[in-house]
């Protein structure tokens, strides 16, 4: 081998190296006149030239074959932001008077390989007396506004020790002062009233109430994700309620 043969692999490997990048490709591509330049500027023996040359193309088609793709660049969001209104035109100027009162929200949390999506809307206090006044005590309440809250988990979960099967539910409560009676319901498609019945729900406990910062809008999200296990909130004026996850 010449005494410099080595550098013969410099700029292919290095082009291997840089082929995820756009630029790394475009250089890939120009690979052909590189390595003709090189062997015609070096005294390389013919069957060393053909054997770097089949070693190169074989490279070249492991990577193009095994790493044609950047992991990193296909990744997508879990879940679409809430759906528009029906007809809306995201690029028009809505007026102030037809934005809903108790508008649109979802938030979507993965925990380990199992992704759990709430979407539901906001309504606002307004400095009206929420609890034990605006939603009754003792009475089926739909935490959200115009249809149902609902939440989709992508995999088998426990909550609050008490298993829930993968699939989307509609979430329902009854408030009380200290406890929250919380109810999942097979009826995962439905307006925010009336409560579908008992005879479809899939999983109802009871869970405790804590006191919080005021919250002027209806609120679902998780302060503590931690492994296989998180925590997902309901917060509304200063009522909280929190709800342990757990995934197999």
């Amino acid at each position: 081998m010449p005494p410099n043969g080595g550098r013969l692999f410099n700029k292919p490997l290095q082009l291997i190296r840089e082929h995820c990048n756009p630029d790394g490709v475009r250089q890939m591509l120009r690979l052909p006149m590189v390595l003709k330049k090189t062997f015609l500027s070096r005294d390389v023996a013919r069957p060393m030239r053909r054997g770097v040359t089949l070693l190169t193309c074989g490279l070249l088609a492991c990577v193009l074959l095994g790493c044609g793709t950047d992991p990193g660049r296909d990744v997508k969001p879990m879940s679409s932001p809430a759906a528009s209104p029906a007809g809306a035109d995201a690029s028009a100027i809505m007026p102030l008077d037809k934005v809903s009162k108790s508008q649109a929200a979802a938030v979507s949390q993965r925990i380990a390989n199992t992704e759990i999506t709430i979407t539901y809307s906001r309504p606002v206090a307004r400095g009206r007396e929420l609890f034990g006044a605006l939603v009754p005590y003792g009475q089926v309440w739909n935490p959200g506004a115009d249809r149902a809250t609902a939440m989709a988990v992508s995999r088998d979960i426990t909550i609050e020790g008490r298993p829930l099967a993968a699939g989307k539910y509609s979430l329902w409560a009854i408030p009380q002062r200290d406890r929250w009676t919380i109810i999942f319901s097979r009826a995962a498609d439905v307006f925010h009233t009336p409560y579908p019945g008992e005879a479809q729900d899939a999983l109802r406990f009871e869970a405790r109430v804590e006191a919080g910062a005021h919250m002027e809008a209806l609120c679902f999200y998780f302060p503590t994700v931690e492994g296989k296990d998180a925590v997902l909130r309901i917060h509304w004026g200063t009522v909280v309620v929190p709800l342990a996850i757990s995934v197999l």
